[in-house]
């Protein structure tokens, strides 16, 4: 049976007169990648803070592993990692060194070397960090967060900046590590990345919770309409349907040989996630 690393329950903040968590309720299963996706002051960050016990709440109630982060002591963080939005400040030492360093804070640390190949950096091992690339440095990131094996990992926009090639290769480390059993918690704004990585993913706007799900399914997109497109008699053309199987069987009918510019469309992630928030953007504008 799957074990609730974090369960939340109406989970509630506010800053003054603005409500930043609205009374949310999640629950997250062990091993599972799942990711937090909205617009800026969504409450996304000021969740993360409160599940990582770095912010209080003003209501509901919320455990990880099985404790209040509100008031879990040092064993308990020792089994939480986080790799946090900017890159972490290290002393100017080898990476070898830092990650050596790093590793003296936890009683159950791994060993060094080995997290040093998991992450990708062995070749640099002997390299001053500073040197680093920023694709380096966020491998190094990861390295510090996970050096005291933890069993949930939060990581905060973690390829900001990364090229399309650095991070697809990131994707791989993230993976291995939830293979590996560790539970992850993800924050980004990239609709691939969640695509790519996240069991379920979560949608925020303006403090609540609007839908999770997995990523095929999100707010029904596995079953919505397709759009079948093609050329015909010098025009574009293109019909709603549930079944598009069927209309491409009677195009290929209609034509010899192939169809001119065929293509079958259904909703990508980032189509399902822009209309789930399209009203929140409204409602901000129309107040701004």
């Amino acid at each position: 049976m799957s074990e609730t690393v974090i369960e939340v329950t109406d989970l509630r903040k506010r800053y003054g007169e603005t409500e930043a968590v609205a009374g949310i309720d999640l629950g997250i299963q062990r091993g599972e990648i799942f990711a937090l996706l909205g617009p800026n002051g969504a409450g996304k960050s000021t969740t993360v803070e409160i599940l990582e016990g770095f912010r209080g709440r003003d209501g509901g109630e919320v455990r990880v592993l099985g404790e209040d982060p509100a008031r879990a002591g040092r064993a308990w963080r020792s089994r939480v990692g986080v790799v946090w939005q900017k890159e972490t400040l290290v002393p100017k030492l080898p990476v070898r060194d830092v990650v050596r360093h790093f590793a003296g804070y936890h009683p159950l640390a791994d060993d060094p070397d080995e997290v040093i190949e998991r992450v990708g950096l062995t070749h640099k091992s002997r390299e001053p960090a500073e040197s680093l690339s920023g694709g380096q440095l966020r491998r190094l990131d990861v390295a510090l967060g996970i050096i005291g094996r933890p069993e949930l990992l939060f990581l905060d926009e973690p390829t900001t900046g990364f090229d399309p090639r650095a991070r697809r290769e990131f994707w791989g480390l993230i993976r291995a590590l939830a293979e590996g059993g560790t539970t992850i918690v993800l924050t980004t704004h990239y609709l691939e990345e969640a695509e790519a990585l996240a069991d379920r993913v979560c949608v925020m706007a303006r403090g609540r919770v609007r839908a999770v799900d997995t990523p095929a399914a999100l707010d029904g997109r596995a079953s919505a309409q397709a759009t079948v497109s093609w050329r015909e008699e010098g025009e574009h053309r293109r019909v709603r349907t549930d079944e598009p199987t069927r209309v491409v069987a009677e195009l290929a009918g209609r034509f010899v040989g192939e169809i001119p510019e065929l293509s079958v469309h259904r909703p990508t992630l980032e189509e399902v996630y822009l209309g789930m928030i399209k009203d929140d953007h409204a409602t901000k504008e129309a107040s701004a």
